[in-house]
């Protein structure tokens, strides 16, 4: 276990037992081996220990050993949760963020599924956590594209024990609410509309051949970038296997756009969101698709380039952000938000069981994390992925204005990736709809030297 790993992350003290069996506790430090309070009586128990057995087995063997504790967070600083500042001085905005945060999908490490194709492997613990990542922030730009705005996962308005702390400029803890009791993994009374939605949303995520945007449909994506199931996958291949999930699915009003070196060519995107009066989404989205813009970079060499850490928090403020597929070497992590010079992320290197998502019903805690991590920016790999989403074509000026100006710093001689009118080389169109007047002109920052995007990064 990395020792920094543990003061970073856990710096305080271990909970009681009695915790493990809540949602709360659906985080990746505790595998729940020391819930041994009830007598082990009868098959169903018995399964109950075998699973946190082997879940802690998992987690010792691919994460290492780390104690829960409160994750401590400022109230004198404000915290940036996917382009939402939060005041956590505040009661309500405290209550607001923990909701908020609470309703991100989060996909991790699961065993038990059906085979992959190709191999035996029933599980994707210590190998596939660069797509687990790559789902989640696909899940959220579907969260966006689908739910209504502002919507948050009803079952966090009921969560009862808030075990989020602040810090306040003198260092003292002080807690967020008052500890109280009751079961989340209750049905709620019927389900809405946008629970059904939510519930469909989770469901393409699944770990079975036939959910769209599930392990076994990215592994076998994968296939034609050379990799395998137990193979690792970097960030910019992950964007590129979520671009052709994407396409192969059924749903025609949302395309991905992955940028190439570090370019994104606003001919080719516009005309890869035009819908044709032949398509099926056409009459609904007046003749454009949704877009998920997926953006490979390279942010230095052998590690993170300080200069670079004011334009990720920037990137980070903004509402069209969909987060940042990015991590430690060889430790993907979804960043998610900041707080001062600390990275929120979500993690999915906790290995669960796998859910039946064709069930009726089906169990949605797993999906969801109320633990809040924090990582400091000089320990993140360089390799990332940044996202963005854009509804409409308005949606899409407004995304690139206001990303050109956040990549535009006085300390950077080159911004971390540009916009360029017109359609890269091998793609045909009309550029008589680039009145996007904000972009930078298409010779002046090409890259001398030009690498496959699947492969490598151009280095800044």
């Amino acid at each position: 276990m990395d020792v920094s790993d543990a003061s970073e992350e856990f710096n305080g003290e271990m909970e009681s037992a009695d915790d493990l069996a809540s949602f709360e506790v659906v985080n990746m430090s505790n595998p729940g081996l020391l819930d041994f309070s009830a007598d082990v009586q009868g098959s169903k128990e018995k399964t109950k220990l075998k699973s946190k057995l082997m879940s802690a087995w998992h987690n010792v063997r691919y994460r290492g050993w780390s104690l829960k504790s409160k994750p401590r967070l400022s109230k004198s600083s404000p915290v940036c949760l996917l382009g939402q500042s939060y005041q956590l001085s505040s009661t309500g905005v405290r209550e607001s963020f923990r909701r908020v945060f609470s309703s991100l999908l989060w996909m991790s490490y699961r065993r038990g599924f059906r085979p992959l194709d190709g191999s035996t492997l029933s599980s994707d613990a210590g190998w596939g956590c660069m797509l687990r990542s790559a789902q989640m922030l696909l899940a959220q730009g579907l969260l966006l594209h689908i739910m209504p705005n502002g919507w948050t996962w009803p079952a966090t308005h009921n969560q009862t024990k808030d075990d989020l702390e602040v810090l306040d400029a003198h260092g003292s803890l002080r807690h967020s609410g008052k500890s109280r009791r009751c079961s989340l993994g209750s049905a709620l009374d019927g389900e809405s509309h946008e629970e059904r939605s939510h519930r469909r949303i989770v469901s393409w995520f699944g770990d079975l051949p036939s959910a769209p945007f599930g392990l076994h449909r990215l592994v076998e994506l994968g296939r034609a970038f050379g990799k395998r199931a137990g193979d690792w996958y970097g960030p910019a291949i992950a964007a590129h296997i979520l671009q052709k999930a994407v396409s192969a699915s059924e749903l025609s009003d949302l395309v991905v756009y992955v940028a190439q070196d570090c370019t994104v060519y606003t001919g080719d995107v516009l005309n890869l969101c035009r819908t044709s009066r032949t398509d099926a989404s056409w009459r609904s989205t007046s003749g454009w698709k949704s877009l998920v813009l997926l953006v490979p970079v390279r942010l230095g060499s052998d590690g993170l380039n300080p200069v670079y850490t004011g334009c990720v928090k920037r990137l980070l403020e903004l509402r069209c952000c969909l987060g940042i597929i990015g991590g430690k070497p060889k430790h993907s992590l979804y960043f998610v938000g900041f707080q001062n010079d600390q990275l929120i992320y979500l993690d999915p290197h906790y290995c669960q069981s796998a859910v039946d998502v064709q069930q009726d019903h089906f169990p949605l805690e797993s999906f969801h994390c109320k633990t809040v991590r924090k990582m400091a920016f000089s320990r993140m790999d360089p390799s990332c992925t940044v996202g963005f989403y854009a509804r409409s074509r308005a949606d899409f000026h407004s995304l690139c204005s206001d990303v050109s100006k956040a990549l535009s710093s006085s300390e950077q001689k080159y911004p971390i990736f540009t916009f360029v009118e017109g359609h890269s080389e091998g793609q045909s169109g009309s550029t008589s709809d680039m009145d996007i007047t904000h972009t930078k002109t298409k010779d002046k920052l090409r890259r001398n030297q030009k690498r496959s995007s699947t492969e490598e990064f151009v280095l800044l």
